[in-house]
């Protein structure tokens, strides 16, 4: 699961995949419509989801895709609660997915986001095949 080229833009809903890299921004596509657009460095901050860590209880970090891939594994037995639960289903199910999450540094808001991301990537079909890696 390479989520690397996936790239979440401040000021702008949603998901994008990066399409080219100029100095002054990034060209993006919309992942919904395939739609490219300019987004400027100057008004926009970028995160590629793969360099995301969730903080742990032992002062280490755990990789967005290896969170993502926890997520998959049991989406079987524990589908994910829906982003708009009380706070309390959202970190239940959060502990179950990563127990060892440091709930000090792991906000509400960060659990909400984590939990529409991978929701929305694998309705697109975007975190298939990340068994094949390991």
């Amino acid at each position: 699961m390479n989520l690397d080229d996936i790239v979440a833009i401040s000021g702008l809903p949603g998901l994008y995949r990066l399409a080219a890299n100029r100095s002054n921004g990034l060209i993006v596509e919309e992942l919904e419509t395939g739609k490219r657009r300019f987004a400027s460095a100057r008004k926009h901050n970028f995160t590629p989801l793969g360099s995301i860590g969730i903080y742990l209880t032992d002062g280490d970090t755990k990789p967005l895709p290896e969170v993502f891939q926890n997520m998959l594994d049991q989406y079987a037995d524990n589908p994910p609660v829906d982003p708009g639960s009380p706070q309390e289903e959202l970190f239940e199910y959060f502990e179950d997915v990563l127990p060892l999450y440091d709930p000090e540094r792991v906000y509400p808001r960060d659990v909400k986001k984590i939990i529409q991301w991978f929701i929305y990537l694998k309705e697109k079909g975007l975190l298939e095949g990340g068994d094949e890696e390991e």
